[in-house]
């Protein structure tokens, strides 16, 4: 498929306001890059599917394209000739306010000669006016940066960015640049493609409106086949292949591989009285002040892999005794790969439990007594690259295991949680946190004052019948903590400070995924964060956030949505200060969540729900 149809497509998408309208485009759009009637096009289904969610690779995978606005402004000034800077780029986007807008008013492809030469990428210099851009090239192009590492890496991938936008048109260019940031904003969210994968492959009459269906129609059941899919592999691409080329009985057999992360299950905040009165019986278990860990432990013979599925099978599976040497990865909430940072745990896992494996469980920093320590304490393990060994002596962690997701060749995400942690304990015979199941409002209060006692943030309570749903958060799973209301916020803005502060970012926008009509990639704002930041703190926030600023204006700045703080506040009032509607009343800095992506951070849905507008 050619970049410019691709362009052409998303164009179209984001000019649609109703859903089932989208849902039909992307269906068509999905059917044409898988060769459509025209087979010889080539087959760019995969990759087309990614691109649509603003991604370049698989959710699971850790690879990125390690381009901030800043790199991408030089590449779009560059191509867009000499007396282009790139602070006349950031002067357009403060204008504009978003970059797509910005690379298609620019005057791009006017590079020639030696100059346009300067950006040859993996797949050389860009060619002459008649060499056309396709979705395969640009998607080769970015994985060449995203594996480029070393000395002049950073040359490399700005020389790429301006081969490719020297090669586009304006409506190609608004697309790459967006692709390139990950803010494709065309209000495809992943039920959209989840949905037209069904209408493309499956038959399904998603866009067909309910009284005008046939009594066979198998929609639902054809949806949800490839929700579950998504759910284990983590993968549009995969998925969407899976549904052309196997089917519905494709989409069953899919199962999870161990070595392949998949989003972990989340929950809502509740209380005791809620669970009880919801399931009669709660299961009931520590809720540690860590870092969400996903741990994956292959057998010695599986080293190699077991095929794009592996795992699954009735009756279990071949599985080694503890004390194994196989390999183990350890994935973080958002499912980047931290095992190098964390080898105490790669050694505990290695001499406490058995192969395959998919374990849940939370990265506790701990003191020489074994007491827990803040959840400040456990990110500065998760930032290291380096140093780790030194690392390792100043701050000690632990695991505490609370879920196993596959053991000895089964999938569990479909089994009960009681039975789940039963394999649990089978599989590891040490750090596994206690589950006790009651339904006794008095006894699951004496395990909650146990828990805070010990230094814990409170209990986490279950359905004891709960499955495992990937990267959902449901009500089978609710977080009691007694201490002050805390919302993941993304930071998207910034003031510079006064005085002794005035080289440091002194106060914070934060806002919610704007979720209305379907959501379109933006953010709403709920309020700035000034309190609870020390100097030292003011330091570091400012050394992480200004690779992604995107334009300045005096003493404001605007960021591009990749940093996620965790805000308490006391209450959510309703205001038209800012662009959600809502106001935090005395919000307060409480972490960087380094662990949380910000497709993690916390929606304006859930800040209706919370207020009670919802």
């Amino acid at each position: 498929m050619e970049f410019a149809t691709f362009a052409e497509r998303a164009e179209s998408m984001a000019a649609e306001s109703g859903d089932l309208a989208t849902v039909a485009l992307v269906a068509d759009a999905l059917a044409a890059a898988g060769g459509g009637d025209a087979p010889s096009d080539g087959d760019d289904l995969a990759i087309v599917a990614r691109f649509l969610r603003g991604a370049v690779f698989p959710g699971w995978d850790g690879r990125t394209l390690s381009v901030g606005p800043s790199l991408c402004h030089a590449a779009l000034a560059r191509a867009a000739g000499a007396n282009v800077t790139a602070d006349d780029v950031e002067e357009r986007l403060a204008e504009t306010g978003e970059i797509g807008a910005v690379a298609a008013d620019l005057d791009l492809g006017g590079q020639t000669g030696l100059a346009a030469f300067a950006g040859g990428g993996a797949n050389g210099a860009p060619g002459d006016d008649g060499d056309v851009l396709t979705v395969r090239e640009v998607y080769e192009e970015l994985v060449a940066v995203a594996e480029a590492t070393g000395d002049g890496s950073e040359s490399f991938r700005e020389d790429t960015l301006f081969g490719l936008f020297t090669r586009a048109d304006p409506v190609e260019a608004k697309y790459l640049a967006r692709l390139v940031l990950g803010e494709m904003r065309i209000g495809v969210g992943s039920g959209t493609l989840r949905d037209a994968t069904a209408e493309a492959f499956l038959g399904a009459s998603v866009t067909t409106p309910t009284e005008e269906r046939g009594e066979d129609d198998r929609t639902d059941e054809s949806v949800a086949l490839v929700e579950r899919a998504l759910q284990v592999t983590n993968d549009h691409g995969r998925v969407a292949e899976l549904a052309r080329d196997e089917g519905e009985r494709g989409l069953r057999d899919v199962s999870l591989s161990v070595g392949r992360p998949v989003r972990s299950m989340l929950a809502q905040a509740g209380t005791v009285a809620d669970a009880l009165s919801a399931w009669g019986e709660v299961a009931v278990e520590t809720k540690y002040d860590g870092a969400r860990v996903q741990i994956h432990y292959e057998a010695d013979d599986d080293a190699d892999g077991t095929g794009d599925d592996a795992g699954g099978g009735e009756g279990g599976g071949d599985t080694t005794e503890a004390g194994g040497d196989g390999p183990v990865s350890i994935y973080s909430r958002n499912m980047e790969d931290v095992t190098a940072a964390l080898p105490e745990l790669v050694e505990h896992v290695r001499e406490h439990a058995t192969a395959p494996a998919i374990l849940d469980g939370e990265a506790v920093a701990v003191d020489d007594d074994g007491e827990p320590l803040p959840f400040q304490e456990i990110l500065r393990r998760f930032r290291r690259k380096h140093d780790v060994d030194r690392m390792r002596e100043e701050v000690r962690v632990e695991l505490r295991a609370f879920d196993c997701l596959h053991a000895g060749g089964d999938d569990l995400l479909d089994s009960p949680l009681s039975e789940r942690h039963e394999r649990l304990r089978g599989v590891l015979d040490d750090g596994v946190s206690d589950l006790l199941v009651s339904d006794d409002a008095a006894e699951i209060e004496a395990v909650e004052a146990e828990a805070l006692e010990a230094g814990h943030e409170g209990v986490m309570l279950k359905r004891p019948e709960s499955t495992y749903d990937p990267g959902n958060r449901g009500r089978e799973w609710l977080k009691r903590k007694p201490d002050v209301e805390t919302l993941d916020l993304v930071v998207t803005g910034a003031e510079w400070g006064e005085g002794r502060r005035a080289e440091l970012f002194g106060t914070f926008e934060v806002s919610v995924h704007d979720d209305r009509d379907g959501g379109n990639g933006d953010y709403a704002t709920v309020g700035k964060v000034a309190t609870g930041i020390t100097d030292e703190e003011l330091a570091d926030l400012t050394d992480l956030l200004e690779p992604h600023v995107r334009a300045e204006s005096g003493q404001t700045v605007s960021f591009a949505p990749e940093v996620v703080f965790e805000v308490g506040y006391e209450e959510i009032q309703a205001s038209p200060t800012y662009d959600s509607g809502y106001a935090l009343r005395f919000p307060r800095f409480l972490a960087v969540r380094e662990d949380k992506s910000p497709a993690d951070a916390d929606s304006l849905t859930r800040v209706r729900r919370l207020v009670g507008d919802e």
